[in-house]
């Protein structure tokens, strides 16, 4: 895959990343209103700083959620749209991968506990181990996987249930502060590919692991 385009919307921050001729260029942004719907054209300025266009594009590697709602149907419909009218295979992965992935390579750890605040008092939570990720799954705090303290745990989720979640799972280090980076998508991607990973068989399409927002607000 000579130009592979990263694109994650799902959490509070947006980011790109283009993969072309072996560098990287990135663009990543927190803490604004709607940041989602800057993706496009976040796009357009990676692909003209590299001096590509949608149709180069070989591959498309997304975060398929779970996520905020709004972020994860925006980032699904955009790659939808790009993948459809240029004929691109995409890659989708999760964001908690994604998430403890970006992780172990900053914290040189091989134990990461994912968890993101999914509010309605639960998280979204899995484990990255060893390069090996597992267990996503939306949970109570209160209720999570018993771990120990050889793990770390990163997301948001940590900071806005610290005590629940550090009861629960014997972990004393977090980093609440961490973020999903579409750049960390690109690297996922080209282990996949070089391990001869399939990629996404059909139209890409969100995981929410919650399945109706609107009903389990009104219990």
């Amino acid at each position: 895959m000579k130009n592979i385009l990263a694109i994650d919307t799902c959490t509070e921050v947006c980011s790109v990343s283009l993969y072309s001729q072996s560098n990287k260029t990135s663009r990543f942004l927190k803490d604004l209103s709607k940041s989602s719907g800057l993706i496009l054209p976040l796009c357009d300025e990676v692909l003209d700083e590299t001096g590509l266009s949608v149709s180069d594009i070989d591959l498309i590697v997304y975060t398929k959620g779970p996520g905020a709602f709004t972020g994860v149907r925006m980032c699904v419909s955009v790659v939808q749209g790009m993948s459809l009218a240029f004929d691109i295979p995409t890659l989708g992965v999760s964001t908690l991968e994604l998430v403890g992935y970006g992780a172990s390579k900053k914290y040189q750890v091989n134990k990461v506990a994912v968890a993101l605040d999914a509010r309605m008092n639960e998280v979204y939570l899995g484990l990255y181990d060893q390069g090996i990720f597992a267990n996503e799954a939306l949970s109570k705090p209160s209720e999570v996987l018993q771990l120990d303290s050889s793990y770390i745990g990163v997301g948001t989720g940590w900071g806005a249930y610290e005590q629940e979640l550090t009861d629960a799972t014997g972990v004393d280090t977090y980093y609440a502060d961490f973020y999903p980076k579409a750049e960390n998508l690109i690297d996922l991607a080209l282990a996949h590919i070089k391990s001869g990973g399939s990629l996404d068989g059909n139209l890409p399409l969100p995981t929410y692991l919650r399945n109706n927002v609107a009903k389990k607000s009104l219990k």
